[in-house]
């Protein structure tokens, strides 16, 4: 099948594959893979226009309801954080999109960019790591002891049935559990990250999620389990105002002949294979010690990062 934005021609099995692949690997952390399926199309396929950007989104549009849907229905999706990380990420992105549109679209400082930002991430989560399970820390206000289960809870996989239950909610903190692990967090506190890591991935093109990840857990020191549906769900509704963006403004902003909307043939084939696999990897989550979801994604980055800088600088 032939693919004229992206200009490759594919067998129309192998973008579903490769998308399912990545979706079920990244769904426990919480994050889509976006951040891996952008440099496969930049890289192996040759796609560099700046409507990989929103191709990208479109991936996010389509595959995402599959592990949130998934989360929901087991009852491990904090709304609360949800809303409280779109509400940055949504404003964050189209901020980020106007910064790659106007100053990345050079690949070679596109990718210098996204190395530098991915290293910081991965070294903090790795830190994080081989550091041990840490408890989740009590926002501002809260009670003594929310928040602060044993340390070896943040190492250990959730038993069957375990729900998010929202204890106590306010402007300025929220305490919630899920199962015997109980955390807190301030939501005016995750907005504010929600709009910087926004800008950040609206930027790269992923919407953010594979950004606020590391945060959430290595500096918030959020259980994995509990946050993984929420940054999901922020993640979709910065990614559907990408492709509106792309789609729609990106057109007036961009010079002549220059493509800013997606490939939506290319894109909903990676979103077909990122709803199995998003939703295989959510179901998969609760069996996980958060210790090897931390891990995994620490992984990725690196890898990623070595891939970007072998690139630009061999």
């Amino acid at each position: 099948m032939t693919f004229p934005v992206a200009g490759v021609h594919l067998p129309v099995w192998l973008p579903p594959l490769v998308a399912f692949v990545i979706g079920a690997l990244c769904a426990p952390a919480g994050v889509t893979g976006a951040f891996l399926l952008l440099p496969l199309q930049v890289s192996l396929l040759g796609f560099t226009a700046p409507a990989v950007t929103p191709t990208n989104f479109l991936y996010n549009v389509v595959g995402i309801p599959g592990g949130v849907l998934r989360y929901g229905r087991e009852g491990r999706l904090d709304w609360t954080l949800a809303g409280a990380l779109a509400a940055g990420l949504v404003p964050g992105s189209f901020l980020g999109m106007l910064v790659h549109l106007f100053w990345l679209t050079d690949t070679r400082r596109f990718k210098l960019y996204v190395a530098a930002v991915l290293l910081l991430l991965a070294v903090r989560l790795a830190l994080a790591v081989r550091a041990g399970g840490s408890p989740a820390r009590p926002a501002d206000g809260a009670g003594e002891g929310e928040g602060d289960p044993t340390p070896a809870r943040g190492t250990r996989s959730q038993p069957a049935g375990a729900r998010v239950v929202i204890e106590r909610r306010s402007w300025r903190s929220v305490s919630a559990r899920l199962g015997d692990t109980r955390y807190a967090y301030d939501p005016l506190a995750m907005t504010g990250m929600g709009l910087l890591m926004g800008a950040v991935g609206g930027a790269y093109g992923i919407g953010g999620g594979a950004m606020m990840a590391p945060l959430l857990l290595s500096v918030c020191r959020l259980p994995v389990h509990a946050i993984a549906g929420a940054n999901l769900a922020g993640t979709l509704a910065a990614s559907v105002a990408g492709v509106f963006f792309y789609a729609v403004i990106g057109p007036l902003l961009a010079g002549p002949g220059t493509a800013v909307a997606p490939d939506w043939a290319l894109g909903l084939l990676f979103g077909v294979g990122g709803l199995l696999g998003l939703y295989c990897g959510a179901s998969l989550q609760r069996f996980l010690p958060a210790r090897g979801i931390k891990a995994g994604l620490a992984i990725l980055l690196l890898l990623l990062v070595l891939y970007y800088g072998w690139d630009v600088l061999g």
